[in-house]
């Protein structure tokens, strides 16, 4: 047992922003060391990250390993690849009054002592992997796990420091009162993945100190159905998609947009790609997540009767397990229509075509992922063009976020900043323009 007193907030904060002005951080070998310790951790510690993923969500360990640890190393292997090249001065060229003496660049600077707060239902992908971008722009982080899948926060919380260099990198567990604390701090930069209450809450915390924040937020991604589309792929990867993590994914298809005709084929094609992935009982699959808490579970069986039942509809409150469920005939006004479902429904809603679909997604706030299935590269055109998201997945859902040379993040009411490999130096840095003029 540990009866080591709590540091507070401001004693962290103070400890690692000593380090920062320091230097430490800085120098590529301390940011290159920091990243092959990380990577130490999770090849070394995977199994057991992947049993607290299990007690936490009930994920496999299958999907614990490809959706969480070993898609942080490849996002580490990524970065130390490429590092050294992203992080050399850039030149400008100088306006001719200056003198063919003078010259420009860019340089990124990191920005100081960095907090990450991070959600429950990717709890180790999506508090490391910003972290790891943070220390490689030569950051140091404090990083605040979520107390909804306290396994894993409790296996971070132990196994960082046993890495990292604890001088730069703090873990702070807890729940509503420590996030708090910590948010009254000042910090040069806060990422913060979850919904958007908490984000405006975020938001404003951070503006007492004029601090920028990164927030990874959600919302209602569409899937655009077209009548050319082969349905029997586009079940099987719409399937893949929404079913993952029990549904509990931001960038899963929330719903299907597609006209009443292909509606009505869709139907039987997503009940074969379900039974193909989970059987036909997927409560006995061992691939097939819980939900987080009963409080998620409840708000979600509050949904299905907002259209008719396709497949699934049922589960049990105790075990938190609800089957994998597709809603058709959905009425765009229904319960299951006015929030994120973050959760394993379906629900499809027709329209009359194309134009229709683009409305109604223009009708609503930007989504974080829109996907496209279709044969049309007019349709695709014409979607990337008149709508906004996120992301733009066409033909296959989830997949953009793995590619660590696309940027991750949202817009609008999805969120604001954006990281993965890159992309994260250039949010957890700052660009400076430097000019030099020789002094003869």
């Amino acid at each position: 047992m540990n009866d080591r007193t709590p540091e507070h907030p401001a004693d962290i904060v103070a400890r690692l922003r000593a380090t920062f002005r320091s230097g430490r951080t800085k120098p590529l070998a301390w940011r290159t060391t920091q990243l092959r310790r990380l990577r130490e951790l999770l090849t070394t510690h995977g199994a057991e990250l992947a049993e607290a993923l299990h007690a936490d969500l009930g994920k496999s360990s299958t999907e614990a390993f490809r959706t969480e640890i070993d898609f942080t190393v490849r996002e580490i292997d990524h970065t130390l690849e490429h590092l050294d090249e992203w992080l050399r001065p850039e030149s400008a060229p100088v306006p001719v009054h200056l003198g063919a003496d003078a010259s420009a660049w860019t340089r990124y600077d990191p920005l100081g002592v960095v907090l990450v707060i991070a959600p429950w239902n990717y709890p180790v992908q999506l508090l490391l992997t910003p972290m790891l971008g943070a220390l490689a722009a030569g950051n140091a982080v404090v990083v605040k796990p979520s107390e909804l899948a306290p396994a894993t926060s409790a296996a971070v919380a132990r196994l960082l420091p046993r890495y990292l260099d604890t001088d730069a990198v703090a873990v702070v567990e807890g729940a509503v009162p420590e996030t708090t604390a910590l948010l009254a701090e000042r910090f040069d930069h806060i990422f913060y993945t979850g919904n958007g209450a908490v984000g405006r809450i975020v938001m404003r915390a951070a503006a007492e100190h004029l601090t920028p924040v990164a927030l990874e937020l959600g919302g209602k991604s569409p899937a655009f159905v077209d009548r050319d589309a082969d349905l029997s792929v586009v079940a099987d990867r719409l399937a893949r998609g929404k079913f993952l993590n029990a549904g509990q994914t931001c960038v899963a298809p929330d719903y299907v947009l597609t006209d009443p005709e292909t509606a009505r084929a869709l139907e039987p094609e997503l009940v074969r790609a379900v039974e193909a992935l989970f059987g036909a009982e997927p409560r006995q699959s061992g691939e097939y997540g819980r939900i987080v808490n009963e409080r998620h579970f409840d708000r979600l069986s509050s949904l299905l009767d907002s259209g008719r039942t396709v497949i699934g509809g049922s589960g049990d409150r105790t075990a938190k397990y609800l089957a994998p469920t597709v809603l058709a005939d959905v009425d765009p006004k229904a319960p299951v229509m006015q929030e994120e479902i973050f959760g394993p429904i379906l629900p499809i809603v027709t329209v009359a075509g194309l134009d229709e679909a683009i409305d109604f997604i223009n009708d609503h706030d930007k989504p974080l992922a829109l996907y496209v299935f279709t044969e049309s590269d007019t349709t695709r055109e014409r979607i990337a063009e008149e709508t906004s998201s996120g992301g733009l997945g066409l033909g296959l859902p989830l997949a953009h976020l793995t590619v660590s040379d696309l940027p991750f993040g949202g817009v609008g009411e999805s969120g604001m900043g954006r990281y993965h490999g890159r992309y994260s130096i250039e949010t957890f840095s700052h660009r400076k323009a430097v000019l030099e003029k020789p002094l003869g």
